[in-house]
Formats: C-alpha cells, structure tokens, sequence
C-alpha cells in the first residue's frame, strides 16, 4: 500500500509541477497563470498535449521544441521531477496523518519560490500570502505546534531575523525572503525556523564558494537565495528533528 501511495503522489507531484513552472514564471510578470496557454516562448505555437507530459516530453523532444527547434529550458523537467519525488517522500514520512497535507502545501510554495526566485529574482507576496492563509488554519486547529504559541513565535523569529540581516548588510537579503522566513516559522516554529536559517546559509555559502571557484558566480552579482532556503526547509521537514537531536546530543 505505501508504495502504490508513492508512485500514486508522485505522479500527482509531476503534474502538479508541471503547473508550478507555470506558477512561478508568470505570477512574477503579473500574467494570468489560466491565459494564455502554454506555448514556445521562441516560435509561439501553442503546446498540445503531447508537448506537456511531465519530464517525458522534454526526454522525447530532446529538450527542443517541436516545431522550431528552439531549446527548451531544463529548468522545466527538473522542477517537475524534484516535485514528484518529495511528494513521494511526504506520503512515506507522513502517511494519512494532517502533518501530510502540511508537508504538501509546503512542497509546494518551496518548489514555487524556486522557480519565481530563479527565473525572476522576486519571491511574490501573493504567493506567500495565498499560503499562509492555509498554513494558519491547520497550525490553530488540526495540528497544532506544542506550545500553540510556537506559530507565533517562529513567524515572529523568522521575519525579524532576516530583517536585521537585511538592515545590517544594507539589502543583503531582499523583502520576499523575510517574508517567506516569517511563513516558515508559522509551519516550523521558532527552534526549526532557526534551524533552516542555518541550513540555508550554510548551503548558499557552499555553493557560493564553488560557483566563485569554478568561475559561474561573480564576487558582487546578486544571487537567488530562495532556492538555499527551500532546500533548508526541506532538509528541516523530512529531518529536522533528527538533526536537532544529534545537535543537542553534544551537550
């Protein structure tokens, strides 16, 4: 039954990121996400649906379009695939507990920040706003934080955390990712929001240093930092406490 749940969510999750692409490229821009529909950016034809099967078109097609040849973002089947594969993951960590559809909508507003922040270098209120209405109800009623004001708390961390980083590197963090910290703290409270704080930081660091050394990032250019702190939260979902338990076992 479990694995039957799992190939079942991740299929629901290639579909659905497939929607997220589309999400977090167009909310950005101010475009409808209904109209118009998807088509090639280069050639404009309007994508049918052999075009649009998650991750397989893009193998089939060879990363082309089918009518131009114009190459088509990897960007696509990528976040399609990562976002079956932790839908996956939610349904064998979580099961038919309310910590699942926590788990989901959380997924989901990750794998959307990503692309918006990639794409576009904007995490949008909406977005955010459009989340932390659900993330609410279910933190005050079905699954509640032990203490309740642990919501509290963590939102109230996580914003003005990253507001005094921003005010201290004078906009070295941007106002989406505050805001997005102050949405994390409502799912994890304040001792897991810190802990995707320091996941984050560590992880953009690293990558960083890489992207320095093997000449991809530039000492001074801006880079998306939504995508280090959507891989921290993640981290911090499946394996937060685990981490949190062998951190304070040192002491």
């Amino acid at each position: 039954m479990e694995i039957i749940g799992a190939v079942y969510f991740f299929i629901i999750g290639l579909v659905f990121g497939s929607f997220f692409n589309v999400v977090g490229m167009r909310v950005p821009q101010q475009e409808s996400i209904v109209a118009p529909r998807s088509h090639c950016t280069a050639c404009g034809r309007t994508l049918s649906a052999l075009d649009l099967v998650p991750v397989f078109s893009y193998l089939f097609l060879k990363g082309k379009c089918r009518t131009c040849g114009a190459a088509v973002s990897p960007l696509y089947p990528v976040i399609e695939l990562i976002t079956g594969l932790l839908y996956a993951l939610a349904w064998v960590s979580f099961g038919w507990s309310w910590e699942f559809p926590v788990a989901i909508l959380l997924i989901s507003l990750l794998v959307i920040i990503t692309v918006s922040d990639i794409t576009a270098m904007l995490i949008p209120d909406v977005i955010l706003l459009f989340f932390v209405i659900p993330f609410l109800l279910l933190r005050f009623t079905v699954v509640p934080l032990d203490p309740w004001w642990d919501v509290l708390a963590g939102a109230a961390l996580g914003f003005f955390l990253l507001l005094l980083i921003a005010i201290v590197s004078k906009g070295g963090m941007g106002g989406g990712d505050i805001k997005l910290f102050a949405v994390l703290g409502v799912v994890f409270g304040w001792k897991e929001v810190l802990l995707v704080f320091f996941l984050s930081v560590f992880l953009g660091a690293m990558i960083g240093v890489a992207g320095m050394l093997l000449g991809k990032v530039k000492r001074g250019v801006p880079m998306a930092f939504g995508p280090f702190i959507a891989a921290a939260a993640i981290l911090t979902l499946f394996f937060g406490s685990d981490i949190i338990d062998w951190y304070t076992g040192f002491y």
